[in-house]
């Protein structure tokens, strides 16, 4: 039986992968293969395993609900800022007919930002200014190629800016000042490196700039005042976590609240229908909702490998195999190039336990980065890349020949920067 449940996974796993040229959502998928994964492990039992299968899936139900939450609230929180256009703040200020220099200034930008929001928000943020300021059509690919790397490098630093690093976060594997500590310099090296190699290679001109409207007063005050509140409350998550000791989603619900409170009180002149576009209810209605049921399927379905013991297994027979846990992490941070790194990292997850490597173990950490880098390599291996695929209709294969090697060179030189401050 658990042979069935194997294949239904694999099969899920590949129907997920392959979400593009199949034409299936890949939010459906995961959602039939968590349930199929589920039944067969209940019905393979008799009426003592079902209390069992019911104690497992309740305690795998609630670690995910803290991530869902924690997701939805961070969602729904950049939403309503961009619904005020808190990030023209950020957006109007970058200005340069430099291509390297401008380059830079992108770069540096997005790896920040994605710390602090996530670095799918961040890369659509960036995305949308790069068309403004770049109108040479490969000249662009190449910015919005440097713009995945940098936001998916920016996140996997912090507890709040990549999901995996989140998951982890909540899990209880890694602490926020830990993983910023250690994972800081190797995720600005995987930013730097690709940056300077095409400081020195990259050739052409921007064109000419596109300028826009210049926006009321009213709603620059308004955005400005909400972007700040914004970041202010995705910053205070982890603080909020260190001095009470409550779960994450808790701080982040929070920040929420207080944002939804002001929204409801600012712009005190619009009428009814007006305002609507600005309050949290509407931004509530944007949020990306198949990714949050994504994430629910995949994880309901790596929980039923675990409950199973078949992670563990796994775990037993790559130790066996390979022996070196850095090799099998960079291996594993490689294929999120290829499989979506949510499954991989909870995968990861149910495979090693907390008793045997705890809180903030080398594991942990090194797990945070690939899982988080990794996926830059190919176009389709991170929701960054995805969201930039559908903006600026990128093809895979120029990708693959344009971008995947300096991805992969920031990759293995930042996790050999990891590595080395490890040993030292």
């Amino acid at each position: 039986m658990e042979l069935v449940i194997i294949i239904v996974f694999v099969a899920g796993y590949l129907a997920i992968a392959l979400e593009h040229p199949i034409k299936i959502n890949k939010t459906a998928s995961a959602l039939l293969t968590a349930v199929i994964c589920w039944t067969i492990f209940t019905v393979s039992g008799g009426e003592n395993h079902l209390e069992f299968v019911e104690e497992e899936l309740g305690h795998h139900l609630k670690e995910i609900a803290a991530i869902l939450f924690f997701l939805m609230g961070a969602m729904t929180i950049v939403e309503l800022v961009d619904a005020h256009h808190g990030f023209k703040f950020i957006t109007d200020r970058i200005k340069t007919k430099s291509p390297i220099l401008l380059l830079w200034v992108v770069c540096i930008v997005a790896f920040f930002l994605s710390s602090v929001l996530d670095n799918l928000t961040t890369t659509i943020v960036m995305v949308s200014l790069v068309r403004k300021l770049v109108l040479d059509k490969e000249m662009k690919l190449f910015f919005v190629g440097m713009i995945v790397i940098s936001a998916n490098a920016g996140g996997a630093w912090s507890p709040i800016g990549d999901v995996t690093t989140t998951m982890l976060w909540i899990g209880g594997q890694i602490s926020a000042a830990s993983i910023m500590k250690s994972l800081f310099i190797p995720s600005i090296i995987c930013t730097l490196v690709p940056l300077l190699f095409l400081t020195f290679t990259m050739k052409g001109t921007l064109g000419e700039f596109k300028e826009e409207g210049e926006s009321s007063g009213s709603s620059v005050k308004t955005g400005n005042l909400m972007l700040v509140l914004g970041i202010g409350a995705l910053i205070s998550v982890p603080i909020f976590k260190t001095l009470t000791h409550l779960p994450p989603y808790l701080g982040m619900l929070l920040g929420l609240g207080v944002l939804w409170v002001v929204s409801e009180l600012i712009n005190p002149h619009m009428d009814e229908f007006e305002r609507k576009h600005y309050t949290a209810g509407h931004a509530l209605s944007r949020i990306d909702m198949p990714s949050v049921l994504f994430f629910l399927g995949i994880l309901l379905a790596v929980g039923a490998l675990q409950s199973m013991g078949t992670l563990a297994n796994f775990a037993a027979y790559l130790d066996e195999a390979i022996g070196n846990k850095s090799i099998i992490i960079t291996l594993i941070g490689v294929l999120s190039a290829i499989v979506d790194n949510v499954p991989l990292v909870a995968a990861s997850m149910g495979m090693y336990s907390l008793e045997k490597y705890p809180v903030d173990h080398f594991i942990w950490t090194y797990l945070a980065y690939c899982a988080g880098t990794g996926g830059s390599i190919l176009i389709i291996g991170s929701a960054a890349g995805v969201a930039a695929m559908g903006m600026e209709k990128i093809e895979f294969g120029w990708y693959l020949k344009r971008i995947s090697f300096l991805a992969a060179l920031g990759y293995f030189a930042g996790a050999g920067v990891y590595l080395l401050m490890m040993q030292l």
